[in-house]
């Protein structure tokens, strides 16, 4: 039997996309369409993503709009933004909303750098208890006479390369985020 590592390797890509999609939600004083990604709208008593019931622009780089597709949906899609946790104010005009994006503090980059090597590093322990349970299953198969020693060595050298990799990976993505958190 071959071993997979694919199965391990699988498992570390969606840690690091997972963390690059909580990255996207995370505001750095520029109005970024994706923050309204996880927003749901009561569309005719379905919850429906905000995208699929208006069409989202940035005209300006600190503002969204929002236009939605029936003038009806404005206060269900403004009640939508207040109940999610964005942190903003909508402000509409019978026509179209549009959100404004405050300057930060620094204080408030700070804390929003803070909590992008916050989630980084949970990203990494979650990589390494990946490389645990990849070990685990190596020796697993090495104690069953399934692989030889030599091959052991071989794949617990490939798996901590494998960690090593996704590791880098979300530090750049930790970096990325947070020198873009602090550009004014």
């Amino acid at each position: 039997m071959e071993f997979d590592l694919k199965v391990y390797e699988e498992k570390m890509e969606k840690t690091l996309s997972n963390l690059q999609e909580e990255y996207t939600a995370i505001r750095a004083g520029r109005a970024n369409p994706r923050i309204l990604d996880k927003v749901q709208v009561d569309y005719y008593g379905t919850m429906s993503p905000l995208q699929s019931v208006a069409n989202i622009s940035v005209p300006e780089a600190r503002l969204i709009q929002i236009q939605p597709w029936e003038a009806s949906l404005i206060k269900d899609i403004e009640k939508a933004i207040l109940a999610s946790d964005l942190g903003l104010t909508p402000v509409n005009d019978g026509k179209v909303i549009r959100l404004v994006f405050p300057e930060l503090t620094e204080d408030r980059r700070k804390e929003l750098v803070k909590d992008v090597k916050k989630k980084g590093e949970a990203a990494k322990v979650a990589v390494r208890n990946i490389r645990r349970d990849a070990n685990d299953a190596v020796k697993k198969e090495a104690k069953a006479n399934e692989i030889s020693e030599d091959e052991q060595k071989q794949l617990e050298d490939k798996i901590q390369k494998l960690t090593d990799r996704f590791v880098a990976d979300i530090d750049s993505a930790i970096d990325g985020k947070s020198s873009e958190v602090m550009t004014v």
